[in-house]
């Protein structure tokens, strides 16, 4: 297979994670016989730095050609604390998201069972885990209009704006993903407040009583089930009993902030990776920032990057053998306590980000 990946490092320790998640990539197509040609761009600060704009055309341009765009990470502090900034890189990842129409954010969320105590959550509620948080990622609060401030500068407002053909199509990933994992979808929301959430719920539900409610799960021969559940509670139960969930459908800002909060369940912000997906190109990236304290220190865990591949070569290349073994090797260094500081008890001796990646391609 000849397949092209348009690779965007990006920000902080983009360019280093990213390295190692190529070299498990060349490792599998070494492997399979398969040939990926990678094409490099520009985005977030360092193309602000580069050319003023955080997602330039040529980037742009070089993602619509790609097969698939694997992406490191996005934020500067000389961006992030200057409040006034008029550019910033994070505009370059919206305006990369809607350009790219990528609608539909999945997240997965797994311990790995040799990492269950690096939780500050108790070993028996974490236990056993398995959920993807189905983030719609290019309407509400982040893109409705009017936005801004007052003319005194003394009042702020954002818009959040949703439709029903925008609920709708993230929804039908939400339950499609259902019958193939455990058969049941929680919707949340916070409709006892929020009239985009009462539209939501009585978008979903439509969509369910039409097409879903009757469709059997193919692991549990049980028809797809859907509940519903406010954000605040959701919150609190993501710490509590994070084994009910499945399949989480929710909106932009609230998916963001659940998402990150869910990966306290696996120890480490460093292991969850995440698709963007849209109807042409879709892009794959690890859930975390770009972590600028360890930028150029060799330290940060490149693991979640390395599944983002997987998850790009499953996705969008329908390479399912492929992506199993690499998170199969990922699984091996974890239990052979391969991994870096972040993992690693006081004391106990750990790798660099580059010998992570070593160690992964060596037994992909």
């Amino acid at each position: 297979m000849n397949k092209n990946i348009a690779v965007l490092p990006g920000d902080g320790i983009g360019p280093e994670i990213i390295e190692q998640a190529v070299k498990v990539l060349d490792a599998v197509a070494k492997k399979y016989n398969h040939t990926f040609t990678y094409n490099y761009a520009l985005v977030g600060g360092c193309a602000i730095d580069e050319c003023g704009d955080p997602y330039p055309e040529q980037t742009h341009s070089i993602c619509c050609n790609a097969d698939a765009v694997l992406f490191g990470s996005i934020g500067d502090p000389k961006y992030d604390n200057n409040p006034t900034a008029k550019v910033r890189p994070e505009q370059g990842l919206l305006k990369m998201r809607k350009s790219l129409g990528l609608y539909a954010n999945l997240r997965p969320i797994e311990p790995f069972d040799a990492l269950l105590d690096k939780s500050p959550l108790k070993e028996e509620r974490i236990k056993g885990a398995n959920l993807v948080i189905v983030r719609e990622l290019t309407g509400g609060l982040y893109f409705g209009e009017p936005r801004g401030r007052s003319e005194n500068g003394e009042v702020a407002f954002d818009t959040c704006v949703y439709s029903k053909k925008e609920i709708e199509r993230i929804a039908r990933k939400a339950f499609e993903l259902a019958i193939i994992r455990k058969g049941h979808v929680t919707l949340v929301d916070k409709a006892n407040v929020l009239a985009t959430s009462r539209l939501w719920r009585e978008t979903v539900t439509d969509l369910y009583n039409r097409e879903y409610k009757d469709k059997i799960c193919k692991a549990t021969g049980e028809t797809i089930k859907l509940d519903y559940m406010f954000v605040d509670n959701a919150a609190m139960q993501l710490v509590t009993a994070p084994t009910f969930f499945d399949v989480v459908l929710t909106e932009n800002l609230f998916g963001d902030i659940l998402s990150d909060q869910a990966s306290v369940i696996t120890g480490s912000i460093g292991l969850l990776p995440s698709a963007s997906i849209g109807d042409k190109v879709a892009l794959y990236e690890p859930i975390h920032g770009s972590f600028p304290q360890a930028k150029g220190k060799n330290i940060a865990n490149p693991i979640a990057t390395i599944l983002s591949a997987a998850m790009l070569l499953e996705t969008s290349f329908g390479l399912t053998e492929e992506a199993n073994a690499i998170r199969k090797a990922c699984i091996k260094a974890v239990e052979n306590k391969k991994y870096t500081p972040d993992l690693a008890n006081p004391g106990q001796s750990c790798l660099t980000t580059q010998q992570v990646g070593d160690y992964i391609a060596g037994i992909v």
